[in-house]
């Protein structure tokens, strides 16, 4: 009996492994353990729950081989969330309509430029190094929420998965380095660190101002659509100019 258990966890592991619901549990229970984790070390931004639950279900899927179609089964209702958690920024923004309305000529400035910044950086820098059109196609809507710089990236000829994965590495690296970086040069201004960080950093770099207050929060989920709609208008009619070269 001993001898056999070995190979009845394994067919159970087989049959649990196409249920939906063990990739939402694991989904779910990754989150929760690195919201701990962050907790204990009292949201310093270099635990940053997103990318710590992140790599752990990518080492759960490694060691069990699981395909991430079979995974993406069961975390779909987690992703068809991100519709609903995106709408839900409208009410601080709501509630911040007023100051809001008061900073709309700096923040207009602002959009353009770090719009135009985020994507002419990546793809200059991309390029100088020798980096082929569709990675550089791919690199260039990075700073944007995801559903929008995969729809782009596919429109320009880009590969919308790895155009996922950057838009997670620049929304972790935007989180974990934005606030150190406006202590350093003293950025004090809710406002201001808010807006860039959702311009820069999209759902990730919001979800890290609203742990500051709900002034940066709300500036952050206005940059965070500002640049959605901004890069769908600037990005397209740029690799135009460029003749495809972006």
């Amino acid at each position: 009996m001993i001898e056999t258990l070995p190979a009845r966890v394994a067919d159970i592991w087989v049959y649990l492994s196409e249920q939906p619901l063990l990739w939402l549990c694991a989904t779910l229970v990754a989150y929760a353990l690195a919201d701990i984790l962050a907790a204990w070390a009292r949201r310093h931004p270099l635990v940053n729950p997103v990318l710590i639950s992140a790599a752990l279900l990518v080492a759960l899927l490694l060691a069990t081989g699981t395909s991430y179609p079979t995974y993406f089964a069961g975390a779909q209702f987690v992703h068809f969330l991100l519709g609903p958690a995106t709408v839900a920024l409208a009410v601080p923004l709501y509630r911040n309509l007023s100051l809001v309305r008061a900073t709309l000529a700096p923040m207009a400035v602002a959009l353009l430029a770090g719009s135009l910044t985020a994507i002419v950086s990546a793809t200059v820098i991309a390029a100088a190094f020798g980096v082929p059109h569709d990675l550089i196609v791919s690199l260039a809507p990075k700073s944007v929420t995801a559903p929008i710089a995969m729809s782009l990236s596919l429109r320009l000829g880009g590969a919308p998965t790895l155009t996922a994965a950057l838009v997670i590495i620049t929304g972790v690296f935007g989180a974990v380095a934005g606030p150190p970086l406006f202590d350093l040069i003293r950025a004090r201004d809710p406002t201001a660190r808010g807006f860039a960080l959702g311009l820069a950093s999209h759902g990730l770099g919001a979800a890290r101002a609203f742990q500051s207050g709900p002034v940066e929060g709300a500036f952050a989920g206005v940059a965070m659509g500002l640049n959605g709609a901004m890069t769908s208008m600037l990005l397209p009619a740029l690799a135009a100019l460029a003749g495809g070269w972006v």
